[in-house]
């Protein structure tokens, strides 16, 4: 055995919390490295390139670049940064666990005000669980409440923590490599980065992000490898390319990949299948080229293998010698996902409808996302979906509207599971809220109706309070629409999994009613206006309604049956006052996440690709009074 180093690569993951501007510095390390031609249109937020990225504003997939870095660092020549930019949210955890398999060190990265977060906790922990270095970015220096030595020490506190925490469970943990954390300071944004520290609110002595890739350089180790062993390639990621089919993304460990070449492909089930390489592709800035070799620490792109998925192996055919597959925490939420049962079903041509398109296309999604479960609920046209929080849920669900599917989705529940002793337990999570401290009553009221404890406050003096919870996942499900009602929008709520506790008791989470149109027709004004001092709707005028369809909220605890369809009837008298339309409220239009958020047990979403509406599960008013019926005399 030959231990020989690929002194010219470097692989390292730049992970953070949502918005601390992750995206926005792997574009400027993509500009102050020349990786485009001259007449390339840069844009911002480069590697935000899916449309959902761009329209919420965060990293839902974690994507690679190269950077060539040739400054006056790299003394021995040019040096490629293979950058993984992961996303900064829990629901997507499946995507960090995928990225950190692929680097050999971290660039943690903090915002200069927040400070470490819920998110930073969460991807911190898996970065030290697999024993990568960690270089400590403090981004956005020059905001104006920028506390840069607060933020510094809380997250060295919590880098000891979190170490502490793992010296049991992860063996050999270098203690004093994560205590001597280098730290750099930077304006993303500006493209400047600096060691030494700048005044509260300013920009780094420096202009450049050299000090950045100085460290990347020094701390992040470069690939080692084997010179005798046989070819080890993991597939991490997945693409597809219209011309090429299937592309496996995959980190070479030993040996070398070529195009042409014959490998063994090791599936998830053991099972090992001779493939060719038809195509080798290797990433230069945001585009890939076809390469006709990869060595050690290289991560490229190959074609050849269409049913590979995330966590398979690529092997030597004459010494196999598979990797250990990808493993990633289990789910906590769940929906149930199915065909569109709605009496307004294909009013639009061409739309996706049955169950076989449905289940096909959640079975895609399987491939290509870790972090998802469907289970068959024994039913023929609908299936549970579990993930790992409400937006990925949801991302799922936009993502096949968008496709043109129509679908029915259930109400957001948790996955529970029994303990040893039988007794129920459920999710809980961590939950850390930023608000102005004239909101501290309204927030603790509001946290305890959700069985949440709080279990730390802190006041920096900007007048802004900090407090952590610990609450049922059941209880923040529609939490995040009340919570930015009742602090004027100016709330900033973050949480991550706590792990599973015992059954918290019954959680109370909607007091108000739902409004529900009691025959089909399409919603008239004069039925608004004489409705709309008692309830608030979701329907606009002239939009077709059907019965059991909740078309807005009421002002009390019950659901109310109304016809939104009524006119006014007209007489051959003339009026001394016309209809005065200028009095109608406008209507609240309900975003996918906030339907999700609003429907009761009873009710559902129906999700089309011009459309989302809310319904209840029985559409029959005299049915649904039935059971209701049923149910109080099963409870007296």
């Amino acid at each position: 055995m030959a231990t020989a180093i690929r002194s010219d690569l470097r692989n390292v993951a730049i992970v953070a919390h949502v918005d601390h501007g992750k995206t926005t510095l792997v574009d400027a390390m993509l500009k102050q490295t020349n990786s485009f031609d001259a007449h390339f249109d840069t844009e911002d937020r480069m590697m935000d390139s899916n449309e959902l990225e761009r329209e919420k504003g965060i990293t839902i997939l974690a994507k690679n670049t190269a950077v060539l870095y040739n400054g006056a660092h790299a003394t021995d020549g040019p040096i490629t940064i293979n950058v993984i930019d992961t996303p900064g949210h829990a629901d997507f955890g499946g995507e960090v666990e995928r990225g950190l398999s692929m680097v050999d060190g971290v660039v943690l990265l903090v915002d200069a005000s927040e400070g470490p977060l819920p998110q930073t906790r969460f991807v911190l922990r898996k970065a030290l669980a697999a024993k990568l270095p960690v270089i400590l970015l403090v981004n956005k220096t020059d905001r104006p409440d920028a506390r840069i030595d607060e933020v510094v020490a809380e997250s060295q506190d919590l880098l000891l923590g979190l170490a502490s925490d793992l010296s049991e469970e992860v063996e050999d943990l270098d203690l004093d490599a994560i205590l001597n954390v280098p730290v750099v300071y930077a304006s993303g944004r500006n493209g400047a980065a600096s060691t030494n520290k700048p005044a509260d609110g300013s920009l780094p002595d420096n202009d450049d992000l050299e000090p950045l890739f100085d460290a990347i350089l020094t701390h992040v180790p470069a690939p080692t490898y084997d010179d005798e062993h046989p070819l080890q390639a993991h597939v991490t990621n997945l693409d597809a390319s219209p011309f090429l089919g299937r592309l496996a993304l995959l980190r070479v460990f030993h040996g070398t990949l070529k195009k042409g070449q014959t490998v063994a492909w090791v599936k998830q089930d053991g099972t090992t299948v001779n493939a060719r390489i038809t195509e080798l592709l290797i990433t230069k800035a945001l585009d890939r080229y076809p390469a006709e070799s990869a060595g050690p620490g290289d991560i490229v792109a190959v074609a050849g293998f269409d049913t590979i998925t995330i966590g398979e192996t690529l092997s030597d055919p004459e010494d196999v010698r598979p990797l250990p597959t990808i493993t990633v925490d289990d789910p906590a939420i769940s929906m149930t996902i199915g065909t569109n049962t709605s009496p307004l079903i294909g009013k639009v041509k061409g739309h996706k409808l049955t169950a076989r398109m449905v289940k096909d296309r959640l079975d895609r999604e399987l491939i290509g996302n870790v972090s998802l479960k469907v289970v068959d609920i024994g039913r023929p046209d609908a299936w549970e979906v579990q993930g790992r929080g409400e937006l990925a849920l949801a991302i799922l669900v936009e993502q096949m509207r968008r496709e043109g599917f129509e679908l029915t989705v259930g109400k957001p529940q948790v996955v529970t599971r029994r303990d040893e002793n039988g007794k129920l337990q459920e999710p809980f999570e961590h939950m850390t809220i930023d608000v102005p401290d004239e909101y501290l009553g309204a927030i603790t009221q509001l946290m305890a109706a959700r069985k949440g404890r709080m279990e730390n406050m802190a006041n920096h003096g900007s007048g802004w309070v900090r407090m952590e919870f610990i609450v049922p996942s059941r209880g923040l499900i529609g939490f995040r629409t009340q919570f930015l009602t009742d602090t004027r929008g100016t709330g900033i709520a973050n949480g991550i999994s706590h792990g599973y506790g015992p059954w918290a008791g019954e959680i109370s989470t909607r007091t108000n009613g739902s409004i529900i149109a009691d025959r089909s027709g399409v919603v008239t004004p004069f039925a608004i206006i004489n409705l709309q001092e008692r309830m608030s709707f979701f329907v606009q005028p002239t939009e077709e309604v059907y019965e059991g369809m909740v078309v807005g909220e009421n002002s009390r605890a019950d659901d109310m049956d109304v016809n939104i369809t009524k006119e006014k009837k007209l007489t051959n008298m003339r009026q001394s006052t016309a209809d005065n339309f200028e009095s109608m409220t406008p209507s609240k239009v309900l975003s996918l996440e906030e339907s999700l958020e609003f429907a009761g047990d009873d009710e559902c979403v129906e999700v089309t690709p011009d459309a989302i509406r809310i319904r209840k599960v029985e559409l029959d008013a005299s049915a649904r009074q039935r059971s209701t019926a049923r149910l109080k005399k099963q409870n007296a």
